[in-house]
């Protein structure tokens, strides 16, 4: 097991950024920025023992500088959307960036995914580990409160990627931090054939704006229903836009429990997710249009990788019937996503 530092390049800001690489002894490898705490690569065996990188991104931080679609990157502080930009805490309303039409999206114009992390390189007792820090200040893209926040990324012999998250505010504040990598177990093409199962009987039907309108819908008898595996193509016409939603999961509150379960047949990969989280988002690339050119001159078309970003619903803030995203000052914000591969 190891983990090894590399310079990067350089930011906008004109401050060094580094990779770093965890590699546990099965030979999976994956490839961490400072910038955005982006994972980069996520190098991962085939039936045959081949390691194929599962993961879209770019070769240089150039790349990653010039926009992108949040590929790999920590999100916050509040994944997903936020209708109109604003929220009410204790009273107060608070107006936020707004970066997705009339909306405010993954934290807004410079979001956690566009900042440099502090690092610190641990040999955690599961394995090599990566632990980033950053201090949000209050008021940052309209956040109230000073938000200290870690992120430790731990590789395992176990085939395990963790993903811990922790933060504490001097003031009310709402927080909900995730992980964006677009995933592909063929390490080409789209992933229409890719069988997905998430483990949830119920989702959040959104509007046109994919903001929820508050009606939590079965599954049943609809395109929307992976309980049972398909393949994300096989429905996927029926679904105005493609999958952009968030399932509730069936599971106890705050448990590391299976949220979903992907098969890529070709490959032979497996990949499982775990989360401590109330909720999944289930993208599957609709928006992705072939102007990106990726590692290895890869140019990602539409549904070129899929999404599950662990988290709390869309919009909470603004849904008193949804679990809270409030956070309070002395409470401690804790949530673990784990990325299994079989």
């Amino acid at each position: 097991m190891s983990i090894t530092k590399d310079y990067f390049g350089k930011a906008a800001v004109a401050k060094d950024v580094y990779l770093f690489t965890l590699t546990n002894k099965n030979g999976l490898t994956v490839k961490i920025t400072d910038y955005g705490g982006i994972v980069t690569s996520l190098l991962v065996p085939d039936k045959n023992g081949k390691l194929g990188d599962i993961v879209l991104g770019f070769d240089n931080i150039e790349s990653y500088l010039a926009g992108h679609p949040y590929f790999g990157a920590i999100i916050g502080r509040y994944g997903n959307r936020i209708a109109a930009g604003k929220f009410s805490l204790n009273g107060k309303e608070y107006k936020l960036a707004v970066n997705d039409g009339e909306n405010h999206l993954h934290g807004g114009l410079i979001g956690f995914d566009k900042v440099i992390w502090n690092t610190a390189e641990v040999q955690d007792p599961l394995g090599p580990a990566l632990e980033l820090s950053y201090f949000s200040r209050d008021g940052e893209e309209g956040y109230p409160g000073n938000l200290s926040v870690n992120v430790k990324y731990t590789m395992d012999d176990r085939n395990e990627l963790r993903i811990d998250y922790m933060a504490q505010t001097d003031q009310v504040t709402v927080v909900n931090l995730t992980h964006h990598s677009y995933f592909n177990l063929a390490c080409s093409g789209d992933i229409l054939s890719h069988s997905m199962q998430i483990n949830a009987d119920r989702y959040t039907v959104v509007n046109s704006s994919l903001i929820p309108t508050g009606e939590i819908r079965p599954v049943q008898n609809s395109p929307m229903d992976f309980i049972a595996s398909h393949t994300i193509g096989s429905r996927i016409a029926q679904v105005q836009g493609g999958y952009d939603h968030n399932y509730v999961l069936n599971k106890v509150e705050k448990e590391l429990s299976l949220a979903a379960r992907v098969q890529e047949t070709f490959s032979g990969r497996t990949m499982e997710v775990f989360t401590t989280e109330p909720g999944v988002q289930f993208y599957s690339g609709n928006f992705l249009n072939g102007s990106l050119k990726g590692k290895g001159g890869a140019v990602y078309q539409k549904h070129a990788g899929f999404c599950l970003e662990t988290q709390h619903f869309p919009d909470s803030p603004n849904h008193k019937e949804f679990p809270s995203t409030v956070l309070k000052k002395g409470e401690i914000y804790k949530q673990t996503t784990v990325f299994k591969f079989l």
